[in-house]
């Protein structure tokens, strides 16, 4: 767990109050993708970043599912050049390769390797991520995700140094995501906020975060896909992505996430698209064990019925969450996307080597467990 003390800018038309920010910057890295680094917003950005004669090098080919061969390759095209900024302008990924640079560009960086290996950071650039998404809650972790491709599952690198100084919530920047990306990634940011609410390792800040998430996530995420330019919207599903990388920084999240890893090291599967499919299974599994945090959930969704036991909302909770999935119109096979139930050994025992996230799971969880569940996810095992 770190202490945040990132300054928060946010709001329609929040974009000039950047510029405070960069009064004593002179060389700046911004780091986005080919298709971020395209919009108008992130245009408007990149010239704020260059006036009063500031160097800008611009990094925007990090790919959605970035490995360690892909940091390497950004590092050994900077060829050791100095910034005094990083900015990340994207969704996930983006902003985790971002943070990683924030620290390998220092002039007393440990090498990737060595963070890969466990060693942790000691110093950084100053830093700004603005996320271009509303799911990762990325720019409020102290995690960087990297796929393995030899090992067929991601890594995370974790460190409060990797938390940045400023954080953007700009809704602007969210306005052109496609409905589907829109629809996973605020299925991504549910599962952040119901998975730390429910992890062995929850505690009263974690909670009090994830329940505020969820009450702006219940209520604006259907509206933030159907009407993309309801900035209202766009913005509180931006607020409830930064609770619920809070929620991650002073807990952690369990069963989906670690089911989801190798979804996608292996078969590169979107990792909003995984969470989705896997939620409501894993939901139901976890469900006897949290019974009155789940009757605490159901209470915030709009209309819920409240004269229901406890027991009752648990139930029902389950049951909208994979309603949610599928209104959304996200997948809920692993067939469709290509995936065969021969896979499931090898999905099993990747789920087991996330043993970070697995201790958070709050109640016993075998292979045979995590077995059944991937089981669900093929049209025979419904």
């Amino acid at each position: 767990m770190g202490t945040i003390n990132s300054t928060i800018i946010s709001g329609a038309g929040a974009i000039a109050s950047i510029e405070p920010l960069l009064a004593d910057k002179k060389s700046i890295l911004l780091v986005s993708d080919q298709n971020i680094i395209k919009l108008a917003p992130v245009k408007v950005l990149s010239e704020l970043l260059q006036a009063n004669n500031r160097h800008v090098s611009i990094v925007d080919n990090v790919p959605p599912e970035p490995a360690r061969d892909d940091v390497n390759q950004i590092m050994g095209k900077l060829q050791g050049a100095q910034f005094d900024l990083v900015v990340g302008v994207g969704g996930g990924s983006v902003l985790d390769v971002a943070k990683l640079l924030s620290v390998l560009c220092h002039t007393s960086a440990p090498t990737l390797e060595a963070l890969l290996a466990g060693e942790k950071p000691s110093t950084r650039l100053a830093s700004l991520l603005i996320p271009a998404s509303a799911g990762t809650g990325s720019e409020a972790t102290p995690n960087a995700i990297l796929a393995i491709p030899e090992q067929q599952t991601k890594v995370g690198i974790i460190s409060p140094v990797l938390l940045p100084d400023y954080v953007a919530l700009l809704p602007e920047l969210t306005t052109s995501m496609p409905a589907h990306i829109a629809s996973s990634t605020g299925i991504d940011a549910l599962c952040h906020l119901i998975e730390c609410f429910t992890a062995t390792i929850a505690n009263p800040v974690s909670d009090n975060v994830a329940l505020q998430g969820m009450f702006k996530l219940f209520r604006n995420i259907e509206n933030a896909v159907k009407d993309p330019e309801n900035l209202s919207a766009k913005l509180e599903m931006l607020w409830a992505s930064y609770y619920g990388g809070v929620a991650i920084n002073h807990a952690g999240t369990h069963l989906v996430h670690a089911m989801s890893y190798p979804l996608g090291g292996k078969y590169h599967l979107p990792h909003g698209v995984a969470n989705a499919i896997l939620l409501t299974p894993c939901m139901r599994f976890i469900r006897p064990a949290v019974v009155e945090k789940f009757a605490e959930v159901w209470d915030l969704i709009p209309g819920s019925d409240q004269q229901l036991s406890a027991e009752e909302k648990s139930c029902r909770l389950v049951d909208w969450f994979g309603e949610l999935v599928e209104k959304l119109q996200l997948p809920a096979s692993l067939e469709a996307l290509g995936i065969s139930p021969d896979n499931v050994p090898d999905l099993v025992d990747g789920a087991l080597n996330v043993q970070r996230l697995i201790k958070n799971v709050p109640c016993p969880v075998s292979a045979a467990n995590i077995q059944a569940i991937y089981e669900t996810l093929f049209t025979q095992g419904k």
